[in-house]
């Protein structure tokens, strides 16, 4: 197919559409949902408070002896949920390439899951994408999508 597929994404839902040509509507082919990351921190588990004590209420195990000492991860869990969202997000997107469903990519992302989403996607994706707008649109209609996206096009 030579459609160019738009994925408007941020850390907690993916939209993508699909436009047959650069005059065509955007038609909406996926919306997928971060659930992860739309849990409030106050809901999360005991595991993932961070301190001297995470994953329970004893102080063994925690790497040290001093109470004051706080644990800290490489990944906050909220970034561990964007990460496993973004790895969602690849994979389906390869899926399709394979299925022949695009043959361009537009990414309008929000700032800071661009470079999450940039860093996972291999080479045979990156190369087809076109365009990159790193705002969050996820909220807009296919319509207002397609204005801003023409808008960037003219600018470029």
């Amino acid at each position: 197919m030579n459609a160019t597929w738009i994925v408007s994404a941020n850390a907690s839902r993916a939209r993508f559409f699909s436009q047959a040509s650069a005059a065509a509507p955007l038609e909406e082919v996926n919306d997928m949902v971060n659930d992860g990351a739309r849990l409030r921190m106050v809901e999360s588990s005991e595991s993932d408070k961070l301190g001297p004590t995470s994953g329970t209420k004893s102080m063994h195990n925690t790497g040290g002896a001093v109470p004051n000492k706080l644990y800290e991860p490489r990944q906050t869990p909220d970034e561990h949920a964007a990460e496993l969202f973004a790895r969602d997000i690849v994979a389906y997107l390869e899926e399709s390439q394979r299925a022949g469903r695009f043959r361009e990519l537009c990414l309008v992302v929000s700032p800071q899951f661009l470079g999450m989403l940039r860093k996972l996607l291999p080479q045979q994706l990156s190369a087809l994408v076109k365009l990159e707008l790193n705002k969050d649109y996820t909220m807009s209609g296919a319509e207002e999508l397609r204005g801003y996206l023409q808008a960037a096009q003219a600018l470029k």
